[in-house]
């Protein structure tokens, strides 16, 4: 039985952030909030769930003892200068996690993002979002899987404030991360997915 409560958003209403936190708590779905905006997230394919979790326990596996946090989908991103609220797909946070509120579920210092591609979201996830990821100071590295074929970006901010975009094509290519030293191979990160599946 499915006792999640959806939340009744009013048409063309913008709601404040605390309007919007309040019936985030009451609702089991996630919703991003996006400068008044609330944004019902879709769901995910098998694809984007078993690149997700890879990537996370490839990330945690090189990590577990070192001074970084890993956190995979439900935890919230808050970004004060885009007034937005998100759920990566996947953060790494170097030392402890700095929190926004009271709470702990909201965090606003991720070194390394990844975000898991789909038709839907693509265009945000390579655009928009990545624009407002830029603003927050601690911010290092993006990586974005695509969950239709081998292929990775990987955007690396450099000493001088700049942004390098580097392509990964080919069950044979390697990401080389740049945040925390670690080499992942596309075939592993890959192993199991099927593309025929959308």
């Amino acid at each position: 039985m499915n006792l999640a409560t959806p939340i009744k958003l009013e048409a063309k209403k913008v709601y404040s952030r605390e309007e919007y936190l309040i019936l985030e708590e009451k609702s089991e779905e996630k919703y991003e909030y996006h400068n008044g905006e609330i944004i019902k997230m879709t769901g995910g394919t098998t694809n984007h769930n078993i690149l997700a979790l890879k990537m996370a326990s490839i990330l945690l596996s090189f990590l577990e003892d070192k001074d970084y946090q890993i956190y995979i989908g439900d935890v919230r991103l808050w970004i004060e200068e885009y007034n937005r609220y998100t759920y990566p797909d996947v953060m790494v946070i170097k030392g402890e996690a700095i929190y926004e509120g009271k709470g702990k579920n909201t965090v606003i210092n991720p070194l390394l993002i990844v975000e898991i591609l789909s038709n839907s979201t693509k265009d945000y996830d390579q655009n928009d979002k990545f624009d407002s990821y830029r603003t927050l100071a601690t911010f290092q590295e993006y990586i974005l899987v695509d969950q239709y074929q081998y292929y990775v970006k990987q955007f690396k901010k450099t000493s001088q404030n700049e942004w390098l975009l580097k392509d990964y094509r080919g069950e044979n290519s390697i990401i080389q991360l740049g945040s925390i030293e670690l080499d992942i191979s596309l075939k592993e990160l890959y192993k199991k997915v099927k593309f025929e599946q959308e």
